[in-house]
């Protein structure tokens, strides 16, 4: 007997996320970004928001994804309670290198999968970095090449920032944008099989 195998949905758009879903052998059969409004709400904590936010992108693609599994996750960069933004300008960048320079943060990444029949499983995945002091060249040279444009807190682990790391206390892939490990056990655990 063949067991039918449940498609799976990406609710994002990030190329990041699938290349690290590609890396343990997943291939979404479907890539399919959730358009939700990202704006965090009053007094709510970077946690929260990140959470809230991959349980509501998934929630928000589901409904078009009949018979499928949803896979959905946010990254949020926080300096204490200050959720720093996707850097779309190069001042927003420059704020952020500003804020991240010599300083510890936290990247919080929240995973949420829903299953055909509605179950819901959700994790959030707490990595701390710390940045080296940064001089006024290397935020110009950083700046200049343009690599924060779309990033959450103006930067890529994976990219020339990540030579500003001192240190880091959690998940590598969870930085990148998808901590792998938990979102493999949340797949499992609501019923998805990789390809025979």
């Amino acid at each position: 007997m063949v067991v039918q195998r449940t498609p799976l949905v990406l609710a994002s758009a990030s190329p990041r996320r699938l290349d690290l879903l590609a890396q343990v052998g997943v291939a979404p059969d479907r890539v399919d970004p959730a358009d939700i409004d990202e704006t965090p709400l009053r007094d709510e904590t970077p946690r929260r928001h990140a959470l809230r936010l991959a349980i509501e992108k998934a929630r928000a693609v589901s409904p078009r994804s009949p018979g499928c599994l949803v896979l959905a996750a946010d990254t949020v960069v926080a300096v204490g309670r200050r959720i720093l933004p996707k850097a779309e300008t190069p001042e927003q960048a420059a704020h952020c290198l500003k804020l991240l320079s010599g300083r510890n943060h936290m990247v919080l990444t929240g995973v949420a999968v829903i299953a055909p029949d509605g179950r819901e499983a959700s994790r959030l995945v707490e990595t701390r970095v710390q940045f080296k002091h940064l001089s006024d060249a290397e935020k110009a040279d950083y700046l200049a090449g343009g690599e924060w444009n779309g990033k959450a807190g103006g930067y890529g682990v994976q990219g020339v920032a990540g030579g500003f790391i001192i240190d880091l206390h959690g998940s590598y892939t969870s930085v990148v944008g998808l901590p792998l490990y938990e979102t493999l056990n949340l797949l499992t655990g609501l019923g998805w099989r990789r390809p025979s």
